[in-house]
C-alpha cells in the first residue's frame, strides 16, 4: 500500500488555507485539501510539509507525525486501511530506525528497521498462538541469532531465510534442554510442482542435559547421552 503523499506545490487544482511567508509561499500552519482527495493539515516552511502535521489519504490510510522537506521523517504513526499500524521513526519517507507495526491479524512486530523491512534486533509476537520469536532480522526475515518462545518450550539457535538451521537446542519448563542440529532435507526437484524446491529442515537430536545456567551455556556436544534419551 502507497504511504507516499502528492506535493501540494506542484497540484495547481488543491485548495490552500493557513499562513504563508513574505515570498507567498505556505509558511506556518494550514490546511491543504487536494485536487485528488487528499488532505493535510500541519505546518510548513518555505512552502514544503514540515514540523508536525496529519495526512489524510483518499484510501482512509492517514499519518501523523513529523515531516521534514515534504517527508515523512522523525516519529509518526501510520494508519492502513487494512487496520495495520507502524508507529516508529522514519527517515525520508521510509520506515526506518525503531518502530511497532500491528498487522490486520494482531501480529505485532517490535525492534529496528531500514529500507520499510524488519533488520536488525527485534521482536514478533505471534497473536493467534502466543508465541515469539526474538532476534535477529534482515532484510525483512529472520536469520543469525534469535529464539523461539512457546507457552512451555523455548528454541534459540541459528536461523537462515526465516528456518532455523544448524545447531541449537530446545529448553523445556520440566527442567531439561535437548541440543541437536537443523538439517535441511534435500529433495528432489522432478517429483515437486515447484520451480524451485522449498527449504525443508529436519531437527537431529544429539542429547539432553539439565537446564544450562544463564552465561554457562555449553556447546550442544557437551554430556552425551544414550540414543534413548535423545528425543523427546
Amino acid at each position: 500500500m502507497s504511504d507516499t503523499e502528492s506535493d501540494e506545490e506542484h497540484n495547481k487544482l488543491g485548495e490552500y488555507e493557513g499562513d504563508r511567508n513574505e515570498a507567498g509561499e505556505r509558511h506556518g500552519v494550514g490546511k491543504a485539501v487536494l485536487a485528488n482527495g487528499h488532505i493535510y493539515q500541519g505546518h510548513y516552511e518555505n512552502g514544503k510539509r514540515h514540523g508536525k502535521g496529519t495526512y489524510h489519504f483518499k484510501n482512509g490510510s492517514r499519518y501523523v507525525g513529523k515531516y521534514q522537506q515534504n517527508m515523512k521523517h522523525g516519529q509518526g504513526t501510520f494508519y492502513y486501511p487494512d487496520g495495520s499500524k507502524y508507529e516508529g521513526s522514519w527517515v525520508k519517507d521510509v520506515r526506518e530506525g525503531h518502530g511497532v507495526y500491528t498487522y490486520p491479524n494482531g501480529d505485532i512486530y517490535e525492534g529496528e528497521w531500514l529500507n520499510h523491512m524488519r533488520h536488525g534486533q527485534g521482536v514478533y509476537h505471534y497473536h493467534a498462538t502466543g508465541s515469539k520469536y526474538k532476534g535477529s532480522w534482515m532484510n525483512g526475515k529472520m536469520e543469525h541469532a534469535g529464539e523461539y518462545i512457546h507457552s512451555n518450550h523455548r528454541y534459540k539457535g541459528n536461523f537462515s531465510n526465516n528456518n532455523p538451521c544448524g545447531s541449537g537446542k530446545f529448553v523445556f519448563d520440566i527442567g531439561c534442554e535437548q541440543h541437536g542440529e537443523y538439517h535441511q532435507i534435500l529433495q528432489d526437484p522432478d517429483e515437486l510442482e515447484y520451480a524451485e524446491p522449498p527449504s525443508v529442515f529436519k531437527w537431529i537430536p544429539i542429547c539432553i542435559t539439565p537446564i544450562t545456567p544463564a552465561g554457562q551455556e555449553k556447546s550442544s556436544s557437551t554430556g552425551k547421552e544414550s540414543k534413548e534419551n535423545s528425543s523427546v
